[in-house]
Order: C-alpha cells, then structure tokens, then sequence
C-alpha cells in the first residue's frame, strides 16, 4: 500500500487540505492519505496553536466519511519539537507494508534544504508536490524523486480562518461542516484578535 503523508498544524483543517487530499488519493497512485497532525513546526514556532487534541477532533471530524483518508497523532509521542525526517523513518520501520509518500506545497519545495537532513527524506522517499500561489521555482524540481502533482492553485489559509472567527464572521465553505460546528461549539479563536 502505498501512503501519503499530508503534514501539518491543521489550525484548524479546511477545505484547501481536504481538496488536495482527495486530489492525491483520486490522481495519483496513492491508495491513502493520512494526515500527521503536528504538535509544533520546528520552523513555524506558534504560540496561537490549540491543543493538539482538539486539532485532531477537527481533523477526524473532516474525514470522518471519507476512508482514504486518515489521521494520525504519532507526533505527539515523539520527542517535541518534530522533524518530518525522523516521523518518516519512524512510521516506515512500524510499518513494513507501506510505502510512504511525503505529501508538501510548492513553497515548502523551495525551502526544503533547510529541514533537517532533508538529503535523508530525498533518499528514502518520494515528494509529491502541489502548486501553491507565489511559490518560488526550486532546484528541486529537477530530482527524480520529486513529482509535481496537478492541482488546483488554493490560496486558504487557516490564518484568515481563525481571523474571521474572532470577528464573528461567518466561516461556511472555507471549513468541512463538522469543523465549523466544533469551532462554534467550543468556541475555538473566539480571542484570537491578534492572529
């Protein structure tokens, strides 16, 4: 079986990473996409996350229907902050029956040579790469174990999500309909004024 991994802070998911996960599983020759819900990004240091916890309700409640897709909290047992290089390897070694694909935009591309050992994810794994507006050209396009994947160009951010949520504003469309009412519910970014 061959695996995805769509990494990230999902703060919250919306409908830009469920478009391109449905884009990998229905496109290309993944057979899934598991979502690796990360506690912190080594290069995005956030003090506005929600708990890990509730990032991951909102992602199981978004794929809930879909069996492609999956979600996984093996960051939040590894050593904090995480690197994709070591959850990778990890996740390869406890599953044998898999082939792990690491799932990244365009933009994250150009910036790729500053992960840690970068070199190692390149050699052991493929990059399935989607477009993303602005996104510098990367030298990295040329390596054969980088696929550019076709998809629409989505410019969501969850940082114009969580703004319009502490303005009241009505956030329908931008998230799945089971995310938008846990946020109402528990009021996830009600003071989130300064994000």
């Amino acid at each position: 079986m061959k695996v995805g991994l769509f990494f990230g802070s999902f703060n919250p998911i919306h409908i830009g990473h469920m478009i391109i996960a449905n884009i990998m599983c229905e496109t290309t020759d993944l057979d899934k996409v598991w979502f690796v819900v990360s506690p912190q990004n080594p290069l995005k240091r956030n003090k506005n996350l929600l708990h890990e916890f509730d990032r991951i309700q909102m992602v199981e409640a978004a794929i809930a229907d879909n069996y492609k897709l999956k979600c996984t909290d093996i960051e939040f047992r590894m050593p904090k902050p995480s690197y994709t290089v070591d959850t990778m390897t990890y996740l390869s070694e406890k599953n044998r029956d898999k082939k792990f694909v690491l799932i990244i935009g365009e933009d994250n591309l150009f910036t790729f040579d500053k992960w840690k050992n970068y070199q190692a994810i390149l050699e052991n794994f493929e990059l399935y790469v989607y477009p993303r507006p602005g996104a510098n050209q990367s030298a990295l396009n040329e390596n054969s174990r980088v696929k550019k994947i076709e998809a629409p160009l989505l410019n969501i951010s969850a940082t114009f999500i969580r703004s319009c949520v502490s303005k009241n504003q009505c956030i329908r469309y931008l998230v799945p309909d089971p995310v938008a009412k846990l946020i109402e519910l528990k009021c996830y970014y009600k003071s989130a004024a300064k994000l």
